[in-house]
């Protein structure tokens, strides 16, 4: 049994805000004309709370827009006197950027024209609107810039509804992002939205205030790798990133693809003339300064006498032969960067020739040739592959992290891994071992390159390239002293060829991390996957943690917290109550009690790898399993489910139908691109699962899946159209105890779908409950009671079953507990005092 204490809780609670306070700052993204009108979304700030405020306040937040020309309605306040509503209406169809702030059907009041570059450069920008009410004027505040109306006849006090996005019949919403959110006045409310999913959004203090629909919040984007884009090439192809073009480049000797980072936009460029350069590996590195690309080869088998460096022009595409210069031996998996100052790559590490190399090699952009820097003194860095490097132009310092190699350099000897960072002064050519850390968990390697954004700490992404199938996670290490945390998500890779590689690139203005990951099939021909990361990224534990609400009198309080192991898992219940009372069994329930009813919080349950679950939260594992979850994305929820629903109850969906159900408003040719586009990413997303296939067969989509694969909904139709529940109802328990069938999908499209799931399951779960109860199978009544509540809240089955079986496992303080959270929430749905008693229902 685990038991918590009063004092535990808190720390952990002010411990964990402290946490995410300091290195992420939260955030709402909204859906807008780039969706279809049902998922577009729409928040209002105070939801059924009436909040009034008198003589002015503010409304507050960091505003982030699409490059994407749009037009829309940002936010509407409604005053609610004589029925006058306020707008703020975005066009960015022009050369700049306009803000109007309307009088809704009515006038215009206030046009603000800004420079569209600046403000889409920046990001995020601060954006203002204050109500003097007393004053009667209406000022706009817009990245400091200002913007007011004066003579609006304003109430002296009002009690506003604030709504951003979708909002009534107002569906023109642009894609656009908010955080740092607040509303003031005498008094101030703060909404971090630090949420990462439901629907409740809560202020700093934990309070539920408002609600929103369609959310996509931006605290996920900290976690999961978004998948960017993805691009082959049936030739040797080398990658890079151009941090002021928010470019990724791909080229082989041919042709050159460019993904815009920002705009999401793909071109490739087909050259008048190839490359000069053979490829092997793709090495390359950009000048930014110069907006050149060059392409080396470090070493050629054989009597090659070609160029080996040649540099790109990005304005013109033409190639330009640079050196014919090598060095003794290949390096592959070596590190590099450029200093602009010096006009000089610097390349070190790297393994051939069945050797590990410990050498700098500097290619002169002026010189034209490869030089072995030499005269180090200070620390030995040993032979390595597979490290890590950084250059800081603050102090023209190299960074080496990690890799691979030992002492002789020779690979016969065997290899081993490193845990260390060393500085290297390059004015004085002086070395600093700065640190070496044990190693306790499986061994990694890092990618090329790190990020190095200032002298406290550095970012890299490691993996077990020992593997076939592996994953590259996110590090963060400090400089000082080698500690370290790994935030966000997995990305995978396959690290069969030696030439497969990955890099990782940040881009401070979009604030955002970005790894390449680059997968050789053959040596020859490859594949680029491109994923992005919101910065600063979290850890798992910061992604489930957002502000609870507190007791101002905690000290005051004791918290009555009842643990049971109520079968399959049911978990614990945590309530906060004020003085301890005798429960007045024949009493009802005090207001006191129902005012700070806190509700339950379920254990998470285990789950089985190459599984699909859509009973409780929907979650799907891999064959390894891998949570993959974030790779459905709410459109791919919404196929899937479409498509299965229709699979299992009839011979699956036709084309039109799934067309009509999401893109009721597309036309025709839109509507096909957007269903092919869908059907082609969830068919990738389904690939990384073994044993299920999406199938188009006679018109019709189709769900098929195979023994090795498990979704919880199939399964449990399975067992209840079996003749077996005797033998399986522990089993059919641990299904629909996990949680309510497609638990916050609150999408109008699956209300049929759960209504028929619900509508079967409730009838046979009255039954279960009752023969579980009688054949003495306690836990499986709770857990069956228990589902029986996600269906009907309020059934008394369910709630005289579940008592019950608690006495008779000696779970009396539970019992209790059960009661009164259904006393409660009868009370509230009902307004009626429940009109059982504990002691009847023990009797």
């Amino acid at each position: 049994m685990l038991v918590f204490t009063k004092i535990h809780l808190i720390i952990s609670l002010i411990f964990g805000l402290s946490i995410l306070q300091s290195s992420f700052t939260g955030g709402l993204k909204f859906h807008g004309n780039e969706e279809a009108i049902d998922q577009r979304t729409s928040y209002n700030i105070f939801g059924e709370h009436e909040v009034e405020f008198s003589d002015h306040f503010d409304i507050a937040f960091s505003l982030s827009l699409s490059p994407v020309d749009e037009i829309g309605y940002i936010l509407r306040v409604k005053t609610g006197v004589n029925r006058r509503i306020f707008n703020l209406f975005y066009d960015s169809q022009g050369d700049q950027i306009v803000f109007k702030f309307n009088e809704e059907g009515k006038s215009n009041l206030i046009v603000a024209n800004l420079d569209k570059d600046q403000l889409y450069n920046r990001q995020w920008f601060d954006m203002k609107i204050s109500f003097d009410l007393i004053g009667d004027s209406i000022t706009l505040l817009i990245d400091n810039k200002r913007f007011s109306t004066r003579n609006q006849d304003l109430a002296d006090t009002y009690q506003p509804e604030i709504l951003f996005g979708k909002s009534d019949h107002i569906i023109d919403v642009p894609p656009f992002a908010i955080k740092n959110l607040s509303i003031a006045g005498k008094e101030t409310y703060d909404f971090p939205l630090y949420e990462n999913e439901g629907n409740i959004v809560h202020d700093k203090e934990g309070h539920a205030y408002g609600k929103v629909i369609n959310p996509d919040w931006l605290k996920n984007y900290a976690y999961y790798w978004e998948h960017e884009a993805t691009f082959s090439s049936a030739s040797v192809a080398g990658a890079n990133y151009h941090s002021q073009k928010k470019e990724i480049y791909y080229y082989n000797r041919d042709s050159l693809w460019r993904y815009n980072v920002q705009t999401g936009e793909s071109q490739i460029t087909v050259f008048e003339d190839k490359s000069p350069v053979e490829l092997i590996l793709g090495t390359n590195f950009i000048d930014t300064v110069k907006n050149s690309l060059y392409t080396y080869e470090v070493y050629y088998e054989g009597s090659y006498e070609g160029p080996t460096v040649a540099s790109l022009d990005l304005d013109s595409f033409r190639w330009t032969e640079e050196s014919h210069d090598q060095v003794p031996s290949q390096l592959h998996h070596h590190g590099g960067y450029l200093d602009q100052n010096a006009n000089e790559y610097t390349i070190f590490g790297g393994f051939g020739s069945m050797k590990y190399s410990k050498n700098f090699f500097t290619f002169g952009l002026q010189q034209k040739k490869w030089e072995m820097t030499e005269g180090f003194s200070g620390d030995v860095i040993t032979p390595r592959y597979f490290s890590s490097v950084a250059y800081l132009p603050e102090n023209n310092s190299v960074y080496v992290f990690g890799g691979m190699g030992n002492e002789s350099g020779e690979q016969s000897v065997g290899r081993k891994y490193y845990y260390d960072l060393y500085q290297v002064d390059m004015g004085t050519k002086h070395i600093t071992k700065l640190w070496e850390i044990p190693w306790e968990d499986e061994n990694v390697v890092p990618v090329r390159g790190m990020v190095l954004l200032n002298d406290s700490t550095l970012y890299t992404l490691c993996y077990p390239e020992h593997f076939s199938e592996s994953y590259l996670h996110l590090y963060r290490f400090s400089l000082k002293d080698g500690s370290y945390e790994i935030l966000g998500d997995s990305i995978p890779i396959r690290s069969d060829k030696i030439t497969t590689n990955a890099n990782l690139y940040y881009d401070k203005g979009l604030n955002k991390l970005y790894a390449v990951v680059q997968e050789f099939e053959d040596d020859i021909s490859s594949e680029l996957k491109i994923y992005s990361l919101a910065f600063p990224a979290i850890s798992r534990a910061e992604l489930f943690d957002f502000p609870r609400k507190q007791n101002s009198n905690a000290s005051l309080i004791a918290l009555l917290i009842g643990v049971g192991a109520i079968g399959m898992g049911m978990g614990f219940f945590l309530y906060r109550r004020f003085k301890p009372k005798p429960l007045k069994a024949e009493k009802g329930i005090e207001q006191e009690e129902v005012d700070n009813y806190m509700p339950v919080s379920k254990k998470e349950q285990t789950v089985r790898p190459n599984a699909i679950y859509l009973f409780g939260n929907f979650m799907v594992r891999d064959s390894k399993s891998r949570d993959i979850t974030y790779m459905f994305s709410a459109q791919l929820k919404q196929v899937f489910c479409l498509i299965l629903h229709y699979s299992i109850s009839e011979d699956g969906i036709t084309s039109q139908h799934l067309s009509n159900l999401l893109w009721p408003d597309k036309p025709a040719d839109k509507v096909k691109n957007s269903r092919g586009v869908t059907i082609n990413n969830l068919r990738k997303t389904l690939s990384e699962l073994q044993g299920i296939e999406l199938v188009h067969e006679k018109g019709h989509y189709k769900i098929i899946l195979h023994e090795e694969a498990y979704c919880d909904y199939v399964r449990c139709l399975q067992l209840i159209e079996g003749q077996e529940m005797d033998k399986n109802r522990e089993e059919f328990a641990g299904i629909v105890s996990r949680g309510k069938f497609l638990y916050l999908s609150d999408d109008p499209l699956f209300d049929l779908f759960k209504e028929e799931e619900e509508t079967r399951l409730e009838p046979i779960l009255i039954l279960e409950v009752e023969k579980s109860y009688d054949s003495e199978s306690y836990p499986t009544t709770i857990a069956l009671a228990e589902a029986l509540f996600n269906i009907d809240p309020l059934s008394e089955v369910a709630l005289v079953h579940q008592v019950k079986a608690m006495l008779k496992l000696n779970m009396i303080e539970e019992s209790k507990i059960a009661y009164r959270t259904f006393s409660i929430e009868y009370k509230r749905i009902t307004g009626k005092d429940f009109h059982r008693t504990y002691s009847s229902i023990n009797a």
